[in-house]
């Protein structure tokens, strides 16, 4: 079992920044990359990044260049940092876990909001 707990959202103005922490418990051995995930009002959850247990980080075309994940290994933090903000980042962000071996992240944490507005 992998337990994750999120913090650092809150409201910042179009064009700033923040930067998002989970930090990872439990079987922190078992895991095989972390992601972080998005879910909007009415929308479906999208996937923001990414960070494979080598170091390996995935994006989506439209955060390359605003958003960085890295892992602090010693802290067993996973962290989103999130540049040029905009009003459409508004969103509920999710940490997700994925074990060694599977193919999707099954341990979630309990979500932070990010609301970019002025």
């Amino acid at each position: 079992q992998v337990q994750l707990v999120e913090s650092g959202g809150g409201l910042v103005q179009p064009g700033g920044s923040l930067r998002l922490s989970c930090v990872a418990s439990g079987n922190i051995l078992s895991i095989d990359e972390m992601g972080w995930y998005r879910q909007a009002p009415g929308m479906k959850r999208e996937s923001v990044a990414s960070i494979a247990s080598g170091g390996l980080t995935n994006y989506p075309d439209s955060e390359k260049g605003r958003f960085t994940i890295s892992f602090d290994n010693v802290k067993n933090t996973v962290y989103l940092q999130m540049d040029s903000l905009r009003p459409e980042d508004t969103a509920v962000y999710y940490c997700a876990a994925q074990k060694v071996g599977g193919s999707v992240y099954d341990s979630w944490g309990q979500g932070t909001q990010v609301t970019v507005s002025s």
